[in-house]
């Protein structure tokens, strides 16, 4: 099968938007960090193609994409509460923080540190164990500290991160959905989205907090957003700035676009479809929404679920036993080739090669 064939497989290539112009290219003609074939090296120079997939949606992830919250908005919430609630000597700098946002949603953050510390008061004597009590206990601090968060982003001292507000309004202005996909509470990402984004807030539905039973680095929360929006996971571009959401969103079947942020500059971010330093406003952007089509400037193919492990998964759910050759960093093995599960076509569109 010809690559160019491969591109329009049934099986994985969305249908495409009537209508569809070729994105417009910047002075610097942008070049393509995909490299076509498993043995070329030739960066791919997008200039004009006919068939051009933009994406349907622009799903951000809040804390540390929209603004750069965790260090001085949720951190200093969070010990906000605690020194209310009595809890001294329990108060979370900011290395014990970074090490925390390894633990998804603010509820079960404390819960982990809690127990950590369960040999100290007061929870040595008050709340040694795990009980229905101390979960309802852990919630009423986090329904606190939520509004106190609110007061920091309403006064204005969280502002957005670099480009989020033009990129937003690129992606509407082209009639795809703009939504925000966060483990953190619920009402705190609404006020951001509301205080910080106001002029387009009546059109970014926000799927945050208990809204899904399990929270990054599961995919469910954009798993749910697809499926709230009607569109297609592969059309999709999740902008992230941590690695278990650059997870969440790469087992959602998405493409991701990591933006580091202050806690996350050190992580793995291997598996990212591109990674910045931010999204970058006008005349300093890094990329805008005409960059994330398919094919485009940062890659060729519609993306498949994958985990971390390097695991593909079918629609239905199964995990396709053996990894792909390209996962396992050694594109020039093709022993694999036959015995990942995969059919001529699938593989040609993961590998970018002609299966001949």
């Amino acid at each position: 099968m010809p690559l160019a064939a491969a591109l329009t497989a049934s099986a994985f290539r969305p249908a495409i938007a009537p209508a569809l112009k070729p994105p417009k290219m910047r002075a610097s003609s942008k070049t393509a960090r995909a490299s076509v074939g498993r043995n070329h090296h030739k960066p791919l120079e997008v200039k004009a193609l006919r068939n051009f997939d933009y994406p349907e949606a622009i799903l951000f992830d809040c804390d540390g994409v929209l603004c750069e919250t965790e260090r001085d908005g949720h951190r200093v919430t969070f010990n906000m509460t605690f020194q209310e609630k009595g809890l001294e000597g329990h108060e979370w700098d900011v290395d014990l923080y970074g090490e925390l946002l390894k633990i998804g949603g603010g509820k079960e953050r404390m819960t982990h540190y809690f127990n950590t510390v369960k040999d100290r008061e007061p929870f040595l004597s008050k709340w040694p164990e795990d009980t229905e009590e101390r979960r309802a206990w852990i919630k009423s601090l986090h329904l606190r500290k939520t509004d106190l968060f609110l007061d920091i982003v309403q006064a204005g001292k969280l502002p957005l991160r670099p480009g989020v507000a033009r990129l937003v309004k690129e992606a509407l202005d082209a009639g795809a959905k703009v939504a925000v996909c966060s483990t953190s509470n619920e009402k705190a990402v609404k006020g951001i989205v509301k205080t910080m984004l106001p002029e387009f807030a009546d059109r970014i539905p926000v799927f945050a907090g208990d809204v899904v039973a399990k929270k990054k680095p599961a995919p469910d929360v954009y798993n749910l957003a697809a499926t709230t929006l009607g569109v297609n996971p592969a059309r999709c571009v999740v902008i992230e700035d941590t690695r278990i959401g650059l997870l969440a969103g790469k087992a959602a079947g998405m493409r991701v676009c990591v933006t580091k942020s202050i806690y996350s500059e050190d992580e793995d971010f291997d598996g990212a479809d591109a990674v910045f330093d931010c999204i970058g406003d006008d005349g300093d952007e890094r990329f805008g929404f005409e960059d994330l089509t398919t094919p485009g400037s940062f890659w060729l193919n519609p993306p498949l679920p994958v985990d971390e492990n390097g695991n593909w998964y079918r629609e239905d759910g199964d995990v396709v036993t053996g990894v792909h050759p390209m996962l396992r960093g050694d594109p020039s093995d093709s022993s694999a080739a036959g015995g990942d599960g995969l059919t001529d076509a699938e593989r040609a569109i993961l590998a970018d090669i002609d299966p001949a």
